[in-house]
């Protein structure tokens, strides 16, 4: 049962290392939504995540020979500076396996800890196979990032915290989910004293292993998960935080790409810092949870859980976010291919600024542009444009939320080729490492012509490409054996509207 974890928080032994972090009010996001915000700063903590505090109550309980053995830890990397933190005080040797796209300021701040830090694999799940192995074949004790009752009573560390700090019960506490040591720890403590005080956990659409678990009744395992969010991109959760969370969690929210870099955003207009996009996911579920019209002048409690953030991606979490807050709209509008359209165009649109605008001459009679228009008041706004725009019998497509306009095409030049027939179109998203792209081009080969290519650097943990390829039907099968093989994501866009208006051959 939960309850028993009451004791083990207790007694956690996380202040040797952890800090209490501050509960902060946000008076902008609370007048906003129309709730008392409140925002648990553990991005903080001495290596910027709550993770330190599970890592080390975990460690300190090890026996004398386990300790002895030495730690082994799998992380991208929050997890990874806990562990290494807490052997560093305990006088322990430590070994943390990463995967070879971590972000090279993270493994340094392991390195720096006095940990071992050793490159394996694209994916967290490659590092967890090859420190598991480690531990068996070497003896190293192993560290779990958040499927153990010790970990996760670490966490729950931060629920007493809040509670004491907060005073009265609050309304709900949202909770970033991965693994799920984090939800099971604050849920087992909260509960058992506030059974009436929600605790909601926040993850990504593409990272949504707690949500379909819980849906299911069972834990399941996600066939493939978006990495935005590194800090919670799990494939499954945890098997004790899955038991706890089936008692103590009242839901689970999702949220996307575009809403966790608005509630970055937020975060930083509040406190003048920048989390990582895991750490962001409670304050975007907040706003998702006030905007059903849930609740009104409530207290509100968001787990800021971590600021590992890599410099380089502040460039699309800032494009992002506009989309996110619902600041921006991205149009595809067809107008007249004459002299003074432009204009007419323009003057409909009257004194709203325009973000972007992307057109090249394409057709004698019609031009396709692509336009970013800065919005005051969201979707409704949005929808006023839109239906003026056709009122004027301009026809308009909504790309606000297409991937590959928000990726690819609001960023390329050119337009269409004509020449290019029998094309096909794929978007895909493969490791940020060196030699990813050579390496996946040269998987490709010489098999097939490429008539379009773009990529560009998001300073994250994957790169995200769009190419075009022109195949006879007859090559389709030898193609589809090339993408099972090549094991990255995919996605077929040759259906896309945003490539029929923009790209294809016409």
């Amino acid at each position: 049962m939960p309850e028993r974890y009451i004791e083990k928080i207790l007694k956690a032994r996380v202040y040797d290392v952890a800090h209490e972090t501050p509960l902060e009010f946000a008076p902008r996001l609370s007048q906003r939504l129309g709730n008392r915000i409140f925002l648990k700063r553990e991005d903080l903590q001495p290596v910027f995540s709550f993770k330190l505090r599970g890592a080390y109550n975990k460690m300190i309980a090890l026996t004398p020979e386990e300790g002895a053995r030495g730690v082994i830890a799998a992380s991208a990397g929050n997890h990874a500076q806990g562990v290494a933190l807490a052997a560093g005080r305990l006088g322990i040797s430590a070994v943390i396996v990463m995967p070879t796209t971590t972000p090279d300021i993270k493994v340094a701040s392991v390195r720096s800890l006095g940990a071992d830090a050793i490159l394996h694999g694209d994916t967290y799940d490659d590092a967890y196979e090859r420190a598991r192995h480690l531990a068996q074949t070497q003896g190293y004790t192993f560290i779990h990032p958040y499927d153990d009752p010790d970990v996760i009573a670490g966490q729950g560390t931060i629920a007493m915290e809040l509670l004491r700090q907060h005073g009265a019960p609050p309304h709900a506490i949202f909770v970033p989910v991965g693994g799920g040591g984090l939800i099971a720890g604050i849920a087992a403590y909260v509960k058992h004293l506030y059974p009436q005080v929600r605790i909601i956990g926040v993850e990504p659409e593409d990272a949504a292993c707690m949500y379909e678990a819980l849906r299911q009744g069972e834990r399941v395992v996600l066939e493939k998960v978006g990495i935005f969010a590194d800090g919670v991109a799990v494939r499954q959760v945890g098997q004790e935080p899955f038991r706890i969370a089936r008692e103590c969690v009242d839901e689970v929210l999702l949220v996307d790409v575009d809403e966790i870099c608005a509630a970055i955003k937020d975060i930083f207009d509040e406190t003048r810092s920048i989390v990582e996009p895991a750490g962001a996911l409670a304050v975007a579920g907040i706003k998702k949870y006030v905007e059903r019209g849930a609740v009104r002048e409530q207290d509100l409690v968001a787990i800021n859980s971590g600021a590992n953030i890599n410099f380089g991606r502040l460039r699309n979490v800032a494009e992002r976010s506009e989309l996110g807050e619902q600041r921006e709209a991205l149009l595809a509008v067809t107008i007249d291919e004459q002299p003074g359209s432009f204009l007419r165009f323009c003057q409909l649109l009257g004194e709203r600024s325009i973000t972007e605008f992307n057109y090249r001459y394409a057709h004698a009679e019609k031009a396709h542009v692509f336009a970013g228009v800065q919005l005051r008041e969201g979707h409704k706004e949005k929808d006023a444009i839109i239906a003026m725009l056709r009122s004027h019998d301009y026809p308009v497509v909504d790309m606000t939320g297409n991937e590959m306009a928000k990726s690819h095409v609001r960023y390329m030049v050119g337009g269409r080729s004509p020449a290019a027939d029998q094309e096909i179109l794929y978007r895909f998203q493969f490791p940020e490492r060196p030699g990813a792209l050579l390496q996946f081009l040269s998987s490709m080969g010489t098999r097939w012509n490429i008539s379009l290519f773009h990529y560009r650097n998001h300073g994250a943990a994957y790169g995200r490409v769009l190419v075009g390829l022109q195949m006879a039907q007859k090559d389709r099968s030898e193609f589809q054996h090339f993408l099972d093989e090549l094991s990255y994501a995919y996605w077929e866009e040759v259906d896309n509207p945003v490539y029929q208006l923009f790209l294809g051959a016409g």
